[in-house]
């Protein structure tokens, strides 16, 4: 007789074809437990190709946090992206000098205040950005096919419910287009 921890894994699949939303107004301890459970295994493996890459190139996940967010906001100010990660200019700075002393991002003075320091991917920059998203799009395409639109949409809801006030509005920024 399997241990009771074996057969909740074991019984893993048959719940992820239960219909999302049971019992949800009344949330259980295992429920939540579950959702965590999801949330770590999930990330795990969604990292993990990129996390390969970057491994080889002497880097990790903090340049690639820098790498999307200036590549999704090009001339990104600095100080917009110590909002986004929520980190010191300290920790910044150790992820951003070599990606800036390697090719990867250039700085510029700002248009309007020359003490801002604007970011951009270089096309070697880009180019890095493409390989490590081209290596998670396919997990996220093959998830949300698996899912459905209704699962996609519920999924958007629950991250957007997990993100505080700070991170909300980082996220809204980064949807709305960039001032010229």
């Amino acid at each position: 007789m399997p241990a009771p921890r074996q057969a909740q894994i074991a019984d893993a699949p048959e719940r992820s074809t239960l219909p999302a939303g049971r019992n949800l107004l009344f949330l259980r301890e295992e429920e939540l437990r579950l959702a965590q459970d999801l949330l770590f295994f999930g990330y795990r493996d969604f990292t993990a190709g990129a996390d390969e890459i970057l491994a080889g190139m002497n880097m990790g996940r903090a340049h690639h946090r820098v790498l999307h967010f200036v590549g999704r906001r090009p001339g990104i100010t600095v100080g917009d992206l110590l909002g986004i990660l929520a980190i010191t200019k300290q920790s910044l700075g150790r992820v951003l000098t070599p990606l800036i002393e390697d090719g990867y991002v250039v700085q510029a003075p700002g248009r309007a205040d020359r003490r801002q320091r604007l970011l951009t991917l270089t096309d070697k920059g880009a180019a890095l950005e493409r390989r490590l998203f081209d290596r998670q799009r396919e997990t996220l395409m093959r998830a949300y096919r698996e899912a459905g639109p209704a699962a996609v949409e519920g999924f958007r809801r629950v991250m957007r419910g997990l993100m505080g006030d700070q991170a909300r509005t980082a996220f809204d920024m980064l949807e709305d287009p960039p001032a010229p």
